[in-house]
């Protein structure tokens, strides 16, 4: 897994979904400034929904402290869109069908569900300086209280 100092390629071509729209991007366009990066895994499952509800509830305070929210998840662009607009999400969604999130991240891991083992996205999140410099890592989320555990770090930075 990335470490901080360690720095992301803001050239990463993105696909996303934000003020309700879809649009193609790159990692450096969205770091507008300081950027919470925070992987899940499917939309409209119930850890992930609450670890993006999470986020959500405290995506005003993390505004006032400076931070953008972005989350990303290996749904498309047309789910996003529609989680997006139940969820009534006040931040981007990237979506990452071919896991280019991960392996910019080298967090690609091995999974296993119903006996069977597959390869995926670390439920991870990342602290992003404008530059694409990683500030700190969170190596495994607590869905319940995602927000609380990001808030943490960054008083520690």
């Amino acid at each position: 897994m990335i470490s901080p100092g360690q720095k992301l390629d803001p050239a990463l071509p993105l696909a996303v979904v934000r003020a309700g729209a879809e649009e193609k991007t790159t990692l450096g366009q969205l770091l507008r400034r300081r950027t919470i990066l925070s992987v899940y895994m499917k939309n409209n499952t119930s850890s992930c929904d609450r670890q993006v509800d999470s986020l959500a509830a405290a995506a005003p305070a993390f505004a006032r402290a400076g931070y953008d929210i972005v989350a990303v998840s290996r749904d498309s662009c047309g789910s996003h869109l529609k989680y997006a607009a139940k969820k009534k999400l006040p931040y981007t969604l990237v979506s990452d069908p071919d896991d280019a999130v991960a392996r910019a991240t080298d967090s690609l891991v091995e999974k296993s569900m119903y006996g069977r083992t597959y390869t995926g996205p670390a439920r991870a999140a990342y602290v992003l300086e404008r530059d694409g410099t990683v500030l700190a890592v969170v190596e495994k989320v607590d869905t319940k209280d995602h927000a609380a555990q990001l808030r943490a770090v960054l008083q520690a930075l």
